[in-house]
């Protein structure tokens, strides 16, 4: 099985656990939201930037690396260390990723709020939005 498919495989399982914590009333699934939308927004990145060609088959991106950049920190974002590849909305993803990890520790391990449920929620869809419309232009499907 490549990669991509395995990739594939994943963001459909996790959409699917999304889709029931939504169903059920995210308020009540706090930890399902962050686990999921974390986990399939990483990979996700990873069969665009596999489908590009910046990334080889068997590279591994770390959510640890989207923690959100302070304004004072003076070294590049982990990410952008990690990830150095120019792609197509690069930026705007990262700025998605880092509020998805933002909120993903709050969410799993904490007391989460409405906002912050919203803010994981709408981030994460913004993400899958951009990403599954780049790769359905680039002959990919996904959930």
């Amino acid at each position: 099985m490549t990669s991509i498919q395995l990739h594939k495989e994943q963001i459909k399982e996790h959409v699917q656990e999304i889709n029931d914590a939504i169903a059920i009333g995210i308020e009540k699934r706090p930890v399902t939201l962050g686990l999921h939308t974390s986990a399939c927004s990483i990979s996700l990145l990873e069969t665009y930037l596999h489908k590009l060609g910046k990334i080889s088959i068997g590279a591994v991106i770390k959510h640890e690396w989207f923690k959100p950049p302070k304004p004072e920190q003076k070294l590049a974002p982990l990410a952008e260390r990690k990830i150095e590849a120019e792609f197509p909305f690069k930026q705007e993803l990262f700025s998605l990723m880092y509020t998805i990890e933002e909120h993903r520790n709050k969410l799993i391990y904490g007391k989460p709020t409405n906002a912050a449920l919203i803010a994981e929620f709408n981030s994460f869809q913004k993400l899958h939005d951009i990403i599954k419309e780049k790769l359905k232009d680039l002959g990919e499907e996904i959930e």
